[in-house]
């Protein structure tokens, strides 16, 4: 099992180099163990599928069980895993700090901090004080833990380009290792920041109309999925569930092949 140390390199290295890289988002163990199985080379966790497989709606998990989350993950794979930390699990940047420290004692190598809480937006200011409380924690750990400095603007309806642009900066001036902003829809618009900033640009695709291709053609270094896949797991939950329920057959049992199998992926 590589160390924590090795792992936090490994996250550097990916972020750092020339090839945009895949980091697909497991939502429980399982999850985590099939991805690294079949090759993949990091992971990002998503609130919404931790939240989902918690019976809860996103927003809702606490820090505690994303501590808990985050540690069975790091311990059941080798390879390096980032968290999704949503606003840092704190209004105030002392709070946010303490999140850093905290994720950090699990064997995860990253985590993201959003600027926007249920009540909305995070002022400017108040934003990058922030973003700079969890960059000087990370910088305090013996190894290095990534920083993803993440607007929320696009995702959270707030179209102003500029404004995202302005924010991705300022944490770029901050320290952060890696900048995302979710919302970003068309190769366009992911070209239109990567222009503006010299950090590297996590995506999240979207779209099926996207493929990691375009996306690094426009100059993204990582892309995402959140918790889309957790979606779609569920989603054939419901799908078969809803089938046997209304009329009583089991075609959905069609789809089950040998090829999607989990138990080798699990040895």
């Amino acid at each position: 099992m590589p160390s924590q140390s090795e792992k936090a390199q490994t996250m550097r290295d990916l972020h750092q180099g020339s090839e945009t890289f895949l980091i697909p988002g497991p939502w429980d163990v399982a999850s985590a163990r099939v991805f690294e199985s079949l090759g993949f080379q990091a992971l990002a966790t998503t609130s919404g599928g931790l939240a989902y497989s918690l019976g809860k709606l996103d927003g809702e998990v606490t820090l505690e069980e994303k501590v808990v989350h985050c540690r069975a993950l790091a311990e059941a794979t080798q390879i390096p895993i980032t968290a999704d930390l949503e606003n840092g699990y704190f209004h105030h940047p002392e709070g946010v700090a303490e999140t850093i420290r905290r994720i950090s004692e699990t064997g995860v190598v990253g985590g993201s901090i959003e600027d926007w809480s249920g009540e909305g937006i995070y002022d400017f200011n108040h934003a990058v004080e922030r973003i700079e409380a969890a960059v000087e924690a990370a910088r305090s750990l013996d190894f290095p833990f990534a920083v993803i400095g993440r607007c929320e603007n696009l995702l959270r309806k707030q179209n102003d380009m500029d404004d995202t642009i302005r924010r991705l900066q300022a944490y770029e001036a901050a320290g952060v290792d890696v900048l995302f902003a979710p919302g970003l829809r068309t190769v366009e618009e992911v070209k239109a920041v990567v222009d503006e900033i010299n950090t590297p640009l996590s995506v999240v695709a979207m779209s099926p109309d996207l493929s990691v291709a375009k996306l690094a053609e426009a100059g993204a270094r990582r892309v995402s999925i959140g918790g889309a896949m957790a979606m779609a797991a569920y989603a054939a939950l419901i799908e078969g569930a809803l089938e046997m329920k209304k009329q009583g057959t089991f075609d959905w049992m069609k789809k089950l092949s040998s090829e999607n199998a989990i138990e080798p992926l699990l040895t």
